[in-house]
């Protein structure tokens, strides 16, 4: 893959939370084989941040839209990276 814009992807989640540390290590990997940018935004941060996500973190942001939240499952290596690569050509 050559020169596709970058990603830019929120992970949502909170410090001592080794399920978003997780989904940060994914990230981190498939940005060896995809551009993107992270931004990793604790939500204790933020009140309503707090509020809206506190049972679902942690979350995936991509370009603006929330494509995973943590309800049934905390999303996968696999579903990660189909999801980028499906947003490739958009």
């Amino acid at each position: 893959m050559g020169n596709e814009r970058a990603f830019d992807i929120v992970l949502y989640g909170r410090k001592k939370c080794h399920l978003c540390d997780e989904v940060e290590l994914m990230i981190r990997a498939l940005a060896e084989e995809l551009p993107l940018r992270l931004q990793v935004v604790d939500i204790e941060s933020n009140p309503s941040l707090h509020e809206e996500m506190m049972l679902v973190i942690p979350v995936v942001e991509i370009d603006g839209e929330i494509v995973f939240r943590s309800i049934s499952h905390v999303v996968t290596f696999p579903e990660l990276r189909q999801e980028l690569i499906s947003r490739v050509n958009r």
